[in-house]
C-alpha cells in the first residue's frame, strides 16, 4: 500500500499527478491511507481529448480483438485477486472476506461475461417483399462512467467492460473515497496492451470532476451510479445536450415476509439483505414487512441473529460487518437512529458504536440496528439511510403488504418470501420495482436488466441492455428490386 501513497490520474496511457490533492481516509482505522489528485476542468479536458483521439482507431478494432482484451483483463485481475481484495477492503471498510468472495470475482465475471456477450450477440434482420432491413450497432464515442464508493471495482467493471466491448473510449470518475482499485485497474489495462487513450481515469470531487465530465460537449453518454439527489443534477446537466443517460440511483427496498414462508430461510435471507456490506448497497432490504401472525417470532429471531453478528476489523476473517465509509456517513446513520427514536421507534438491537480495540479503535463503526414500532411513512422508514439500519413493520394481509411495499419515492428492488408459488408470481408482478427476488436476495444473472423505477433511476444495464446503451442501433435498408 505504501507504494500507492500518492495516486495519480491515468490519461492517454500515462499516470499524471496534479498539484492539488485530496486525503483518502481508511474507514476502519480513521487514518489517512493515501492522497489522490484533486482534478478539475483542465484534467477532464485532457482526458476527453485523449479519449476522443483514441476513438477513431479503437472503434474500428474487431469484436474478437476487443473480447480478447477483456478476457486478458479478467485473467490479470484473477491472478492478483488477493491484492485487489485487500485494496478494496482497506478503501471501503468492508470485510476482506466479502471483497475476496464477492466484489473481485464479480469484477472478473463482468469482463468475461461481456467478452462472451459481444462475441455471441446477434442482431435483427427484417425482410420485405423487395428489400431487407438489418440492424447495426455502432459505438457512441467518448463515454463518462461515474461510479460510487460502496462497490468500487464491481460497478466500474460493470460499466467499463460493455463500453469497451462496443468500441467506445472511456473517461472514468471513481468516488474520491475509494480510488485504489480503479487506479489498479488502469495499471492492468496498461499491462495487457489497451491502446493509449481508450481508458482514462480522473480522480477528484463530484462537483468538480463529475460535473465537468457530464457537461463536456465531447462526451456522448453518461452512465452514473449514485445517490438520487446527485442523479437529478446529472440528468439536468446531460439533458440539454441530448446525451444518452443511464442512472442507477437510490433505494429503500422492501423485504416482504409472508406467514407461509420457509421461516429459517426467510430469516437468514432477510438478515443477509439487511446488513451485507454494512447495509451500504443500493439493493439492501432496509424496510422489512412481516405478516402479523409471525411478526413477533420473526422479529425475535432476526434480532437474535443480528445481535450475534461480528463487527470489527475488516481484515479479520470472522468479521461480518466492517466500517462505514467515512466519519460523515457514520454521523448521518447515527442521526437516523436518533430520529427513529424521536419518531417513536424502539431499538431492538444495535444503535451504538461498538468498541473496537487495536488498530481499528478510531474506525467508523456502527452496530447492525433493527428498529420496530415506527409508522411505515415516517422518515426513518421511508428515507434512504444506506447503512446497517433497518425498520420492521407488521401487515395484515396481501393488499396491505402490497400497498406498503409500493409506498414511497423509490422503486429499485424488493424481495418476497413465500412458499405459495402463485402468490410469489402475482405479488412480484404487482410491485413497482425494477427487480424482484422471490425466496432469495441478490441472486444475479448478468444477462438480465438492472435498474429501477420512480426515483431509483432511468434506463437499464446488463447483458444486451448494456450493449444497447453503449451503442447506437441503426437500421439499414437494402433495396432488392424485383
Amino acid at each position: 500500500m505504501e507504494e500507492s501513497l500518492n495516486l495519480k490520474n491515468f490519461v492517454n496511457g500515462n499516470f499524471v499527478a496534479t498539484e492539488k490533492q485530496l486525503e483518502n481516509v481508511e474507514p476502519a482505522q480513521g487514518r489517512i491511507l493515501s492522497y489522490i489528485p484533486r482534478s478539475g476542468v483542465e484534467e477532464v479536458d485532457a482526458a476527453v481529448v485523449a479519449a476522443k483521439n483514441a476513438f477513431a482507431s479503437w472503434s474500428q478494432t474487431t469484436l474478437d480483438a476487443r473480447a480478447e482484451l477483456l478476457d486478458a483483463v479478467a485473467d490479470e485481475i484473477e491472478s492478483h485477486t488477493e491484492e485487489f481484495a485487500l485494496l478494496e477492503s482497506r478503501d471501503t471498510g468492508k470485510p476482506l472476506s466479502l471483497a475476496r468472495d464477492v466484489d473481485i470475482p464479480r469484477a472478473i465475471s463482468n469482463f468475461r461475461f461481456f467478452a462472451g456477450a459481444v462475441r455471441h450477440a446477434s442482431l435483427d434482420a427484417n425482410p420485405m417483399a423487395d428489400a431487407i432491413n438489418y440492424t447495426q450497432r455502432t459505438p457512441l464515442g467518448v463515454v463518462a462512467l461515474i461510479t460510487p464508493w460502496n462497490l468500487p471495482l464491481y460497478l466500474l467493471s460493470w460499466k467499463t467492460a460493455p463500453a469497451l466491448a462496443m468500441g467506445n473510449t472511456i473517461v472514468a470518475k471513481p468516488s474520491e473515497l475509494t480510488p485504489h482499485t480503479a487506479t489498479r485497474l488502469a495499471e492492468v489495462f496498461s499491462k495487457v496492451g489497451l491502446p493509449d487513450g481508450v481508458f482514462n481515469l480522473v480522480h477528484g470531487l463530484g462537483a468538480e470532476v463529475g460535473d465537468a465530465l457530464v457537461k463536456h460537449p465531447d462526451v456522448s453518454a453518461v452512465s452514473f451510479t449514485g445517490g438520487t439527489s446527485t442523479g437529478k443534477l446529472v440528468a439536468a446537466n446531460a439533458a440539454p445536450a441530448f446525451k444518452k443517460l443511464s442512472l442507477e440511483l437510490g433505494g429503500k427496498n422492501p423485504t416482504v415476509v409472508f406467514a407461509d414462508c420457509d421461516f429459517e430461510k426467510a430469516v437468514a435471507g432477510t438478515l443477509r439483505a439487511a446488513f451485507t456490506n454494512q447495509g451500504e448497497i443500493c439493493l439492501c432490504g432496509s424496510r422489512i414487512l412481516v405478516e402479523e401472525s409471525i411478526f413477533d417470532a420473526f422479529t425475535d429471531a432476526l434480532v437474535e441473529r443480528t445481535s450475534k453478528m461480528v463487527v470489527g476489523d475488516p481484515l479479520n476473517e470472522e468479521t461480518q460487518c466492517g466500517a462505514l465509509i467515512s466519519a460523515a456517513h457514520r454521523d448521518k446513520v447515527e442521526r437516523y437512529i436518533a430520529l427513529g427514536q424521536e419518531e417513536g421507534g424502539m431499538i431492538r438491537c444495535g444503535g451504538t458504536r461498538p468498541v473496537i480495540e487495536g488498530d481499528c479503535a478510531q474506525g467508523f463503526f456502527v452496530a447492525p440496528t433493527i428498529i420496530s414500532g415506527l409508522a411505515p411513512t415516517c422518515r426513518t422508514a421511508s428515507e434512504e439511510i444506506f447503512g446497517p439500519v433497518v425498520t420492521i413493520h407488521p401487515f395484515k394481509d396481501e393488499p396491505e403488504a402490497l400497498a406498503l411495499a409500493n409506498a414511497g419515492r423509490y422503486g429499485l428492488a424488493a424481495s418476497v418470501w413465500t412458499q405459495d408459488l402463485k402468490r410469489g408470481h402475482t405479488f412480484a408482478q404487482s410491485l413497482r420495482t425494477g427487480m424482484v427476488w422471490v425466496n432469495t436476495w441478490l441472486k444475479r444473472d448478468l444477462r438480465v436488466p438492472f435498474g429501477g423505477m420512480k426515483d431509483s433511476g432511468v434506463g437499464r444495464e446488463g447483458g444486451r441492455y448494456s450493449l444497447d446503451f453503449f451503442s447506437e442501433s441503426r437500421n439499414i435498408c437494402i433495396e432488392l428490386g424485383d
